[in-house]
């Protein structure tokens, strides 16, 4: 499996996470037990670290929301701004640009009219404050 399909995996664990309110671990041991899904490593790793910085990843998301407030964000853009950000921060191999376009791509798959438009911005916002890391 190549990163655009780990990585969507990692969105819908991340995401599935925001209604369970359930660790990563156990959502990934769900789904490969009673549904027979294989959870790829690379997925894995994203997700589980975006659980385990989440707090900090919403503290960059509400510095970039101008005019929104966390609680009025769906859902689908929180679980990938957290995915997109945790990459950003973290994942040194993969260039920012690279986690920004992955990032709409999924929010035009999943997302509503707006949610690409408005991923990409608040990432765009948060990637030129970071420095923008091999962009």
């Amino acid at each position: 499996m190549n990163r655009t399909k780990s990585r969507e995996q990692a969105f819908i664990l991340t995401f599935e996470r925001s209604f369970s309110h359930d660790t990563i671990e156990n959502i990934i041991d769900v789904s490969e037990t009673s549904h027979s899904i294989h959870i790829e490593e690379f997925a894995e790793k994203l997700a589980q670290g975006v659980e385990d910085h989440e707090a900090e990843l919403d503290e960059v998301i509400s510095k970039y929301i101008r005019g929104w407030t966390m609680n009025r964000l769906s859902r689908v853009s929180l679980a990938i701004l957290r995915l997109a950000i945790y990459e950003m921060k973290y994942e040194e191999d993969i260039p920012v640009s690279v986690s920004i376009n992955e990032a709409v791509k999924l929010a035009k798959k999943y997302g509503g009219a707006e949610d690409a438009p408005f991923v990409n911005g608040v990432l765009g916002s948060a990637a030129k404050e970071a420095g923008n890391k091999n962009a």
